[in-house]
Formats: C-alpha cells, sequence, structure tokens
C-alpha cells in the first residue's frame, strides 16, 4: 500500500501521527462532476478535538453493516455494479443527471457576486455586517457577515436559516451556529428566507411561485451555492475550506446545498430529517417548499392523507424508489455529520452506511457521523459537536497568508 493511500485509509482514529507525519496534506479524490480531483485537505487541528468526536462516526452495533431496504447507489441504472473509484465517478455523474432531472437544472452561478454593504457593526471581537446580493439571479437576499478579528485565510461556515438573524445570536437560543463559529475563528454567512418565511409559503419559488422552474430544494441548494461565491471570493478567506450548516428546515437546505454543489468542503445537518418518512410529520418532504411543488396545487400543511394527497416529483421519487441516501452519495469523500433529534433516530444509520461503503471505495474511512439526542431542538452538547466537527475537518495549521479583508467587495 503506497503512502499516501495509507494516510486516505487511516485518517480518522489512531492515525494523527500518519497525518502529521504526512504534513497533513493528501489529495482529497473527487467530488466534481467527472471525477476531477478536489483540493488538498488540510491538517487536522488537534488530536484532543478528533478524540471528542471520534466515537460519533461508528454506529451503534445493531445497525452497523444494516443497509436497510435502501437501494444501493453502487449500481448503475442499468444494474452494472461500481467497482472501481472510475466506475463511481461515473455512477455519481448518473445520480447528479437524474436527480437534476428530475428537480430542474439551475441557472448559471455568477462565481464574482456584487455584495451591497448595508449596515457595519462591530461586535465584541468581530466585525458584523448586513449585506445584500443577488441568491438567484434578480432575487436579492439580506444576509449577515461575520469576521472576527486576525490576520490571514481563515474557514469558514455557510449557515442557512428562515432568517439570517437566528444564526448570529439574535433569535431562539442554541440556534446561534454563525456566532459561535465566529468566535472560533471561521468567517460565517448567514442566510434567511425571510419574506417567504412571514407568508408562510416558506419556499424559494425560482423565477415565481405560480410557474417555478426548479423544485424549491434544488433553488434553496442554487441559492446556498451562490452564497459559497461570497464567502470564496474574500481574500480572508480560504475557498477550500467553507463549509454549510443548518438545522431543521435549515438542515433540508443544508443538506441539498453539500450535496448537489462540491465545492462546499464539508456538511453538517441537525435533525432535518435525512431520509423520507411518510409518518413523521416534520420529515416533510412532500410539502410543496420542498419537493412537492406543483404549479396549481397547494395542499393544506400536515401528513399525506387521502384527503389530502401529495403533489409534485415527491410522489413520483417515491413510486420509482428514489430516497436521499442517493444524494448522499454524492458527498463523499467530504465529511459529513448529522446532529440528530427527534426526525434523526440511530436508525438512519441503515441510510448513512450506504455513505460508509462509498466512501471505503474511495480509500476513506471516519467521514460519516451521527449523534443523537432525544428532542428536535438543538442542545449545548449537539452544537459542540457540530463546532467541533467544523474546527476537525476545516481549521488548518495556522500558516502565513493573505492580509484580512477589509470587508466584502463592492
Amino acid at each position: 500500500m503506497s503512502k499516501l493511500r495509507a494516510a486516505r485509509m487511516s485518517a480518522g482514529v489512531g492515525s494523527l501521527a500518519t497525518w502529521f507525519a504526512l504534513g497533513g496534506v493528501v489529495s482529497a479524490l473527487a467530488a466534481e462532476p467527472g471525477g476531477s480531483v478536489k483540493a488538498a485537505e488540510p491538517p487536522r487541528c488537534s488530536k484532543a478535538v478528533w478524540e471528542s468526536i471520534a466515537p460519533l462516526f461508528s454506529p451503534p452495533a445493531e445497525f452497523a453493516g444494516d443497509f436497510g431496504e435502501y437501494r444501493s447507489p453502487l449500481v448503475f441504472n442499468d444494474g452494472r455494479k461500481v467497482a472501481s473509484a472510475a466506475d463511481w465517478a461515473r455512477r455519481r455523474q448518473e445520480i447528479r443527471d437524474t436527480w437534476q432531472a428530475l428537480m430542474g437544472v439551475w441557472p448559471p452561478i455568477d462565481e464574482q457576486p456584487k455584495v451591497e454593504i448595508l449596515e457595519t457593526e462591530r461586535r465584541e471581537d468581530f466585525q458584523q455586517y448586513r449585506v445584500r446580493f443577488d441568491y438567484m439571479p434578480d432575487r436579492p437576499v439580506e444576509a449577515h457577515l461575520l469576521v472576527p478579528d486576525g490576520q490571514g485565510r481563515r474557514p469558514a461556515a455557510l449557515v442557512v436559516y428562515y432568517d439570517s438573524e437566528t444564526s448570529i445570536g439574535l433569535g431562539k437560543p442554541m440556534r446561534d451556529f454563525a456566532y459561535q463559529l465566529t468566535k472560533r475563528g471561521f468567517v460565517t454567512l448567514s442566510v434567511g428566507n425571510r419574506a417567504a418565511t412571514e407568508a408562510k409559503t416558506y419556499g424559494l419559488f425560482w423565477p415565481s411561485q405560480e410557474n417555478a422552474r426548479l423544485q424549491p430544494l434544488s433553488a434553496f441548494a442554487r441559492a446556498a451555492a451562490q452564497a459559497y461565491h461570497v464567502l470564496a471570493q474574500r481574500a480572508d478567506v480560504d475557498p477550500a475550506r467553507v463549509g454549510v450548516l443548518g438545522h431543521s428546515f435549515g438542515g433540508k437546505w443544508a443538506l441539498f446545498a453539500g450535496c448537489l454543489y462540491d465545492k462546499f468542503a464539508c456538511v453538517a445537518v441537525s435533525d432535518p430529517g435525512i431520509v423520507f418518512d411518510p409518518n413523521h410529520v416534520s420529515v416533510n418532504y412532500w410539502e410543496p417548499w420542498y419537493l412537492g411543488y406543483e404549479p396549481g396545487q397547494w395542499r393544506k400543511r400536515g401528513l399525506i392523507t387521502a384527503d389530502n394527497p401529495c403533489h409534485g416529483l415527491y410522489a413520483r421519487l417515491v413510486a420509482e424508489g428514489h430516497d436521499l441516501h442517493e444524494l448522499h452519495a454524492l458527498l463523499a469523500p467530504r465529511p459529513f455529520f448529522v446532529s440528530g433529534g427527534a426526525c434523526d433516530q440511530p436508525r438512519q444509520w441503515r441510510a448513512l452506511n450506504h455513505l460508509v461503503q462509498v466512501n471505503r471505495l474511495l480509500g476513506y474511512e471516519n467521514r460519516v457521523a451521527m449523534s443523537n439526542r432525544e428532542k428536535h431542538e438543538p442542545t449545548a452538547e449537539s452544537n459542540e459537536q457540530i463546532y467541533r466537527f467544523f474546527e476537525y475537518f476545516l481549521k488548518p495549521v495556522p500558516e502565513p497568508s493573505a492580509p484580512h479583508g477589509a470587508g466584502p467587495r463592492q
């Protein structure tokens, strides 16, 4: 086994000595459509951080090796089995093409978006900006950018939720993900969908609610991809170290963003429901603001019943045997953490085991993790696990780099 291969295989428990001996840099295999190689990985920030989260990368004994009834993503549509990394690159493209055809094709992404500063405020040891940019073509959104004091390029995180204020500490407790990561040295961008939340339509319908070209969750993912470039173009952000996270509705948004846009280096979701579940009212991918959009149809919110059926793509996905584990597979080998609550209990390892299997095919271990709590609401412990996951996979050993940026690009 080559030194490089050995490092890939052991980048987890008991591997820190090997990792640092190699300078902490290993080529990440893949993840771009067509199988091109992504940027090098960072050195891991701390052995202690790893040891605190390492147990989360193993399923409970009762679910180890249990793949449930999910159709393996390592089988082509024509029935051929994936046997190599080269095969996986082709199969991966097939999965992407299938889902994109079903959900709608994205409009082009502006990789140098114009960002307007609306307000600047000094808070503690960081700068806070209220900014505006187009997160879909001709669809502006206001967001909050937090930039910690310091020099050089930093890791960054995109946080998505109903609004942008909650994540920066101006909303419900235990949802201040951006604020907490900024205090840990991350540049953060918080993006919401306030107008639709206030209107109780919730979705991102583009170009209009009457005639949307994309299923709303795909539109949210595309909006997150645009927000990625708001961060990536900054002189104080390392574009190869940008993660995405969210809770509940934001978790669904972050999940689809990470799966469908390869430039996100890692993904953490807090209890979104990572697979379909028609019996759980909060795992409601059938709603018109997620995957149940159909022009002219708007169902009453709640479980699917004979009197209140679902519409649009969701029904077709279920009928054809699709589930979200297919999208999970697109994450490999990027790290994925599920902070599970009422929606995501340990049984979801049956779906995650498929992603583990894809990572192993590519030569990676310890890329899929899940924690579990009883209730949907985040806790101090569950949030700390998310922050340590981001620190471990995104926070590199300090090195000289570009000067601190003065603010968003004008």
